[in-house]
Formats: C-alpha cells, structure tokens, sequence
C-alpha cells in the first residue's frame, strides 16, 4: 500500500507482512484518514507510539513491531483542551490593576499566553506561541512579496563592530556587554547594522548587476531597559524582523524604501489593523528618513501629531514648537488643526544612506567596474510587540479578540456536559472535528474542550476569553434529527443552528495560514 490518504480508518486493523496491508479487523463507523494526521498506535495494550500516517512508511514501522501479523488500534491524536498546557495555565481569577500595568499584559497572564519568567522577560506559553507564528508567517509572506530572503544572524556580537560604529558607547547601558573567557567585548545584538553590512562587505566582487539586496530576519533581541514595563509591549527581550537593504544609488534606495514601507502597509492591513504612519526621529540608528508605524492606545508612549486633510502625520518630538503649540498643520495650503493620539510603536523604517556601508567598506563595481559604496535601508517590525499590541487595541473586558488570521486556533467545538447522554453529543463533537479537519485550510485549527465536567456556558465563556473566532456547541438540539449544531461566530456575536453539512459549507470558506 503506497498511499494511505483517503484510507477509511475503521480503528482496528490487522495488519500483515507479506502482503503490507491494512484489513479491517472491526466493523465499527470509519472515519477519513489524512495524510498528515496523528495516530497513536495501540498494539499489544500499549499507547506509547505516536506517528504519522504517511503511506507505506508508516506500513512498514507497523510491520517490524510484529512477528508476522498482529492486531492494532489507530486512535486518531485530537486537539483536546484537557490535554493543552493552557488547561493548566488558564486563570480563573483576573489580576488585579495594581499587579498589572496594562490590559494586554492583565489579558494574557490571565489565559494562559504568557508567564512571566522575571523582570522584563516572559515565557510565551503554547497558545502565544501558536499566535505569534501566524503573524511570522504574515510578515514573512510580505517580506517575499518584495523579494526580500531571509537569513539568520547570531545574537552574540562581537564588540569591535559596535566599536568601529561608535555605537557601543552611544548606546549607552541599554546594551548587554559581556566579555568571554578570552576578555574579548561582545553584546547581545539589539539589532544588527554591524553585523549585516560586515557581511555583505566580505563579498568584494559584488556587482551593480546583483542589487537591490533585500535581507530580513526575525530573532530574539536583548535590551537591557532600565524600568521594563507593559508585558511586551516593553521588555528586555524580544522578537523582531528586520529587514536591511543594499543599493547602487540614492534614487533606488528611495524606490526600495517605499517599496518596504507598502509591503509593511499590506500586512497590517491584511491583519485588519487600523494602523498609523508617521515620521519619525532617525535616533541612535542613524540615516536620512524615518517613518513609524504605530497602532493608536492610550498605553502608547509616543504622542503623535496626525493632519485628517493632508494625512500628515509625525511623532510630536519632530514638530516645530511654534507649529505644535498653535496646534495647526504646517504644510503649505493647510491650516487644520492637528489631531493628537498616543500609539504603541510597532515599526520603523530608516533610509540609511552610507552611514554603516562607509564604515564596514560595504561595496560593489559598478558599470566600470569601479568600487562603489551601497546605499542602505533598514527596517524593524517588533514581532513581539505587535502580538501584545493587537491584545491591547482589539480586546474587549477581559475577553482577548485577535485578528483573525492570528487566533491560535479557530474553531472551538464544545460537547454537552456529562451526564444526559453526553456519549452520543461526545461521538458527535469527534464526527465534526474529524470532518471539519479534512478540510485542508483547517487541519490544525479546531480544538475540542472536553472538559465535560464543566457546563457549556462556562466553556463557551472561556472560549471567549481566549479569541476562538467561532465555537460549536453540541448540545440538546444535537439530539434532535437531524442533528442540529450551535454555530457562533465569537466576534459579532451571530448565532445560528446549523445542521453538520452547513456547518462544514460556512466554516470551510475561512481565510488561514
């Protein structure tokens, strides 16, 4: 047998080893089996085995477990809340405001997607995790859209680069300093001009022909911040995407720069988030131009200057005082008046020009083969912090509301209590989880909370809390014939009863990575 998709699963299984087939060993109802799906493979009273169904591979794994034939049981591996840490993490009291300095922070101690691990740093528990990822594959679909690549460069960097840069006394105390076993200066990288433009300068033959270069990352940094605050809104570690770029003239570094900045534009507006853009002081970084995108919270701690009629916008710190204090807009033909907001910073974009390529000898031959120094970019979306900030501006009460296609999973199906024939309800929980993850864009997006010791009230109202964009709950009327399903979509509210068929019709259009 060459491949098992598509193979029904009747559970038990006799399998033989000179002919490499599955029989049938019980007649009980199949179910579909998926060429990615997990099974835990009981053979022998033993449920230590755990693979995965990929056709004849899998054949011949069962096949050595046996003398020449056997009886097994696949139990197909479902996501089962009983069984996720979050179960265990999940608070049932919510902290308090003065343990807590913002609703983020509060909103994700409280389910379970962060534990703080000491001052400034947090775990990031499976839930975040599972969020987190979504937006990485977002920013990652975005930085290819532009034909950026990604690359990976070490968090531990040596000293001498931040000394030729002059950064390493600039910086100040915010950077972590260490000295190895040699007394040799290194710092845990809160970002990476140095090391990417001393990368890119050991390539001296690089020709005018092979630019733009466009190389982006997303890695933990390290700040040492004197009073960290906010969760990770502001810690001393983190993860960011940073984006640098090479290129032959001033003009292209230009059309570059504005090329990121719409690929920056097109992934807060894929994640629907109402985002503002402003300029932005070029700070310890350096560079030409600066432009910040923040999302608008009264936790922010930049205070931005916004024009509605000419879509100006700027961080206050970069307004003329005597503009600012007559509170009107500075462009020419404009005089309205200025709208003022705090926002949570979450991106940047610096043109750099030849600040670090000067330094680090970072060049390329141009048509006459003559070197010539790189026109740089870089560009930072604070990975970490957009996964606090969309908490903080999305949330309502104590409710967390993601976007969308950042949900750690999106459907929650949840059974009827145990007691009144909760084994049918159960059966039926697991007939549409089954089918609803033979659905390839939701194979691994359905959880079933199985804690039927509790009623489906307080499970939905947990489903609440943790952003499931939509729960099932099978209750009374999925006893009914037919059986009849309690669709809700979590963030508008809508409730529908739905039969399996149309259940599986209105959750199989969804959008997922």
């Amino acid at each position: 047998m060459k491949n098992l998709a598509g193979l029904k699963i009747y559970n038990f299984y006799r399998i033989s080893v000179k002919t490499n087939q599955f029989t049938p060993h019980k007649a009980i109802p199949p179910i579909n089996l998926n060429a990615q799906d997990s099974f835990l493979i009981n053979y022998g009273g033993r449920r230590s085995l755990r693979t995965k169904i990929l056709g004849e591979k899998c054949v011949r794994h069962l096949s050595n477990r046996s003398a020449n034939s056997g009886v097994f049981e696949l139990l197909k591996v479902r996501n089962r809340f009983s069984k996720m840490y979050e179960n265990v993490a999940f608070l049932e009291t919510l902290p308090t405001e003065s343990d807590i300095s913002c609703s983020s922070q509060r909103l994700m101690l409280y389910n379970g997607i962060i534990a703080q691990a000491h001052s400034g740093t947090y775990h990031l528990l499976p839930m975040g995790l599972r969020a987190l990822n979504k937006l990485k594959k977002v920013i990652n679909d975005g930085m290819e859209s532009i034909g950026a690549q990604e690359l990976a460069l070490p968090c531990l960097t040596p000293g001498d680069l931040w000394k030729t840069s002059g950064r390493w006394d600039t910086t100040g105390s915010e950077l972590f300093k260490l000295k190895d076993r040699h007394n040799i200066d290194h710092c845990l990288g809160p970002t990476h001009e140095e090391v990417i433009t001393s990368l890119v300068a050991t390539h001296t033959n690089l020709s005018h022909r092979q630019l733009p270069i466009k190389l982006f990352q997303i890695t933990r940094k390290f700040r040492d911040e004197m009073a960290p605050k906010y969760g990770l809104l502001r810690g001393r570690e983190f993860e960011m995407k940073d984006l640098y770029t090479f290129d032959s003239n001033p003009a292209d570094a230009k059309v570059t720069y504005e090329e990121v900045c719409g690929a920056y534009d097109g992934i807060f507006k894929r994640l629907g988030l109402k985002f503002v853009k402003v300029v932005g002081d070029t700070g310890n970084i350096g560079g030409q131009l600066s432009h910040e995108y923040h999302l608008t919270a009264d936790v922010g701690e930049d205070n931005l200057v916004t024009c509605k009629r000419c879509d100006f916008g700027a961080n206050e710190e970069m307004i003329d005082k005597d503009n600012l204090e007559k509170h009107k807009c500075h462009k020419p033909g404009c005089d309205t008046d200025f709208t003022f907001t705090k926002g949570i910073e979450v991106g940047h974009a610096f043109l750099l020009g030849t600040k670090y390529s000067k330094l680090f000898k970072a060049a390329f031959l141009n048509e006459k083969q003559k070197r010539v120094t790189t026109e740089m970019g870089c560009y930072g979306l604070g990975v970490t912090r957009i996964l606090a900030a969309v908490v903080e501006v999305l949330s309502e009460g104590n409710k967390i509301r993601w976007p969308k296609l950042m949900a750690p999973y999106q459907i929650c199906i949840i059974p009827q209590k145990e007691g009144f024939k909760s084994e049918v309800t159960n059966q039926l929980a697991e007939n549409l989880y089954d089918a609803l993850t033979s659905i390839r864009a939701l194979r691994s997006e359905v959880v079933i909370d199985d804690r039927t010791q509790l009623s489906i009230g307080k499970r939905v109202y947990h489903a609440n809390r943790l952003g499931y964009p939509f729960t099932v709950a099978v209750g009374k009327k999925a006893l009914e014939t037919p059986p009849k399903y309690e669709l809700t979509n979590t963030y508008t509210g809508e409730t529908q009863y739905l039969e399996m068929n149309e259940v599986l019709e209105a959750l199989s259009q969804l959008e997922t990575l």
